[in-house]
């Protein structure tokens, strides 16, 4: 594993615990809007964030859906990406090994059709030990099979957070959608079959239309909504859930700045993740965690722990 040093600014200790998983802060960048963490190297020092978690990840190479499959809305932006990727054999061959020795935290975003894909990938990814843990995808809303279909009852959550429990041996993080009655309760259920933590939100359901064209924007017709616009629905859904359950909660959902993620951990959240507002700018990670230690110089806080969940 990484060695992960904490960042102290001044007398400011941001280093967070997830479940075992030691961070040096509570940064960590979202799956789908940081690649493999590569593509941002020449922008960011990678070893200054928490960790970085890699784009979806599947059993088998997906082309995932059809173009046009983004658009910007205001304060935002749709995707309907579909989980594009070379599949697990190609992470495990050619990506890890360049990214594996980075005193990081690097984490694999996980998703399946079925089950079983699930703790095939899961059962892969065990095998290497730069991994201290995965965040399994049953959120997903633009895939027609697999994904959101997990995720949208408690039943669904239970069955493959408890497969998967059997075959990852490390922190194990599950990933909530924000399409449901009662994210609380499907929360409940992934740490009830053995998650170790839950991430949220993930994409809203939305669409856009071309008034001029008379279309839908996306191929798909609806996609993920995600950026500023979802924030408040992100911080109450985090503040649900950190009630709801004893396992912790990692924040995300239209983070574009060490405010927001100071907003998110009062609410509950332990870790934070910066999605969309990376396409923005690239080096919004790091100044957030800057932004966040200085927050807690001025606000007297010396660990950046004794603040999560103060709401």
């Amino acid at each position: 594993m990484a060695n992960c040093k904490p960042t102290t600014t001044g007398n400011v200790n941001l280093a967070v615990e997830v479940a075992g998983m030691r961070m040096k802060n509570p940064m960590l960048t979202a799956s789908g809007t940081f690649g493999f963490g590569e593509e941002f190297a020449d922008f960011i020092d990678l070893e200054q964030l928490g960790g970085f978690i890699v784009k979806g990840t599947t059993l088998e190479p997906r082309e995932g859906n059809p173009y046009p499959r983004m658009a910007e809305t205001p304060s935002g932006m749709l995707n309907a990406v579909g989980l594009q990727n070379k599949g697990v054999d190609h992470f495990i061959s050619e990506i890890y090994p360049r990214i594996k020795d980075l005193d990081t935290n690097i984490l694999v975003n996980v998703s399946g059709a079925r089950i079983e894909d699930y703790v095939a990938v899961a059962e892969k990814l065990a095998l290497l030990d730069r991994i201290p843990a995965i965040e399994v995808n049953i959120s997903c809303p633009n895939v027609k099979q697999g994904g959101m279909a997990f995720g949208t009852t408690t039943e669904g959550a239970a069955a493959v957070t408890s497969a998967i429990r059997k075959a990852w041996p490390r922190t194990l993080i599950v990933k909530l959608s924000p399409n449901v009655t009662s994210i609380a309760d499907i929360a409940k259920a992934a740490e009830g079959a053995g998650a170790d933590s839950v991430s949220l939100i993930n994409t809203l359901m939305g669409m856009a239309v071309d008034v001029e064209r008379r279309r839908p924007c996306l191929s798909t017709v609806t996609g993920g909504l995600s950026g500023a616009a979802v924030r408040p629905v992100a911080v109450r859904m985090v503040w649900q859930v950190a009630k709801a359950v004893k396992i912790p909660v990692i924040g995300l959902g239209g983070i574009s700045s060490g405010r927001d993620a100071i907003e998110f951990m009062l609410a509950g959240a332990r870790a934070v993740q910066i999605g969309t507002a990376n396409f923005i700018d690239p080096q919004v990670t790091v100044k957030a965690i800057e932004w966040m230690a200085d927050w807690c110089v001025r606000h007297g806080v010396s660990d950046i722990n004794d603040i999560v969940g103060e709401i």
